[in-house]
Order: C-alpha cells, then sequence, then structure tokens
C-alpha cells in the first residue's frame, strides 16, 4: 500500500530497534535509486546488520521515496528494490525486519502530491513501526547520512547517529548524539552502550 511498510511474520514484541535510512546508509546514494542494477551495498553493511540481529536488536529501514511522487520508478519496482535488498542482506545472514518508506513529496505526481506525516523529518512511519511491530523505543538508536534522518530521535528516548562518509562532516549543528563515517562504525558504538544507559 502506499506509503505502507512491509511487515515480516516474525518478530517479537518488546524488542529494542535500530531504524536505519536506506541511500546512503545501507546502499550507495545514486540520486533516485530506480532500478535493480543500481543497487549497490555499501561496504561492511551485511556484517553490520547481522551484528545487531545477534544482540537482539529489530533492524527496520524508515525511506523516504519521493522518486515515486517524481514519477522515476513506481511502487512496484520499489518493492522489487526492497525485495532485492533484503534478499542480499539475508544471504549474507543480515535480517531486516521490516521496510517503511514514503513515496509523497508535494511537488510530485498525482496521487502522490501532497504533505504526509510520513516524510522524514516526520515521525510518522517511526510511530507506525513502533506500534505495528510492538517495538520498544526506550534504548532504540536512528541512523542515517541525513540531519531529516536524525531528527527523528528529537524529543524522542531514542539515540541517534549521523553518518557522515568521505570524511565530510555535517556541521556543529547536527542534532545526532555521535557522527561516524559508516554504519558498521555506528553498530560498534550502538553495542558498546551499556543497555541501562537510556540518559540523553
Amino acid at each position: 500500500m502506499s506509503g505502507g511498510g512491509i511487515l515480516l511474520a516474525t518478530h517479537r514484541a518488546g524488542r529494542r530497534a535500530v531504524f536505519l535510512d536506506r541511500d546512503g546508509t545501507i546502499n550507495r546514494e545514486v540520486n533516485y535509486l530506480s532500478r535493480l542494477e543500481d543497487l549497490r551495498l555499501l561496504p561492511g553493511v551485511a556484517d553490520a546488520i547481522r551484528r545487531l540481529n545477534e544482540a537482539d536488536f529489530a533492524v527496520v529501514v524508515l525511506t523516504n521515496q519521493s522518486a515515486v511522487a517524481r514519477g522515476y520508478l513506481d511502487e512496484e519496482m520499489l518493492q522489487r528494490i526492497h525485495d532485492e535488498m533484503r534478499a542480499r542482506l539475508a544471504r549474507r545472514g543480515a535480517i531486516v525486519d521490516a521496510v517503511y518508506y514514503c513515496p509523497y513529496h508535494p511537488e510530485g505526481l498525482a496521487p502522490f502530491d501532497r504533505e504526509s506525516d510520513d516524510r522524514k523529518p516526520a515521525k510518522g512511519m517511526l510511530h507506525r513501526a513502533v506500534r505495528e511491530l510492538g517495538l520498544r523505543v526506550e534504548g532504540s538508536y536512528v541512523v542515517g547520512d541525513q540531519e531529516r534522518d536524525v531528527m527523528l530521535a528529537v524529543d524522542t528516548p531514542l539515540r541517534s547517529v549521523r553518518l557522515a562518509p568521505g570524511g565530510r562532516t555535517p556541521g556543529e549543528g547536527t542534532c545526532a548524539d555521535h557522527v561516524c563515517a559508516t554504519l558498521p562504525r555506528a553498530v560498534d558504538w550502538i553495542l558498546a552502550r551499556p543497555v541501562g544507559d537510556q540518559a540523553k
């Protein structure tokens, strides 16, 4: 469904979660990914997600996909891309529990040409994932390469990690709790934190 989550059959309520952005976090940023052949997982991502699985975190992707609204691809192709992404990760022992996407943009094409509470930095996808998967926000994290990703953690118990690939920095104004270069480094930081440390 439009803006919907893709839920796996097996999940356990009450788990902590790591909410991941997609482009620039899991796969290479190619400016509106719309073809399977352009999907390239970033180095170390599968092992990083597998480590989160082993630590009993749910792994949930929350991704803005205005490429749908802009006409670069339809939701069927977006589903195929997400299926392929999850299949490639699974072959390396890495499980993504769910994928939520927002296809809307106010400057897009009908019927996707509108504002949406799902579009990050709005928290609609986050709230839906927590509710539908029965996740525990306390002790959970959000990771992404854009400020709108880590803004999901504002005014919540979530902690956030802003990725700064290639040595670039997000600037002093970031609201992230931690900044590092890659998802594997972010997972290092997450797994090094005491489980009971919830202070913001």
